[in-house]
């Protein structure tokens, strides 16, 4: 009878390491490349989510995100965290403080109110250190 029962144990452990990918992201620095003689302050949040319940539900655009961010929040303010960071022009690094949790999160995203409404948020679950500059167009991410 031992057998039936450590098949299934085995596809139960299998079926779990497929889901239960937690992400990398360890330190965030934020550059801005915006005109020091500009007045602009750029908001940027990273969002994670630790219930991947809430993947299919995460806003697909930025113009969404900050639209239900605060509904977003409310309903589900134990299965995420947001880090905002508002950075004024010419700004140039500081390491984020993250969540302590942050290596739970089955998925990160960083979304920027400088960007264009419709662009979709920047998933960063795969890596570990990334720089966010600022320009005149929006956001990059790249790998620090």
């Amino acid at each position: 009878m031992k057998k039936p029962i450590e098949a299934v144990f085995i596809l139960f452990l299998l079926v779990c390491s497929l889901h239960a990918h937690s992400a990398e992201l360890e330190r965030v620095f934020l550059k801005s490349r915006m005109d020091p003689n500009a007045i602009t302050i750029t908001e940027v949040d990273i969002v994670f989510l630790y219930d991947e319940m809430l993947i299919n539900e995460f806003p697909k655009t930025k113009s969404r995100w900050y639209s239900m961010r605060r509904t977003l929040t409310q309903r589900y303010g134990d299965k995420m965290d947001v880090v905002s960071v508002f950075v004024p022009q010419g700004f140039d690094s500081e390491t984020v403080s993250l969540p302590q949790e942050k290596n739970q999160a089955v998925k990160v995203y960083v979304i920027a109110q400088h960007d264009d409404g419709s662009v979709a948020p920047v998933d960063v679950t795969n890596r570990k250190d990334i720089t966010v500059f600022i320009d005149g167009f929006g956001i990059i991410v790249t790998d620090s």
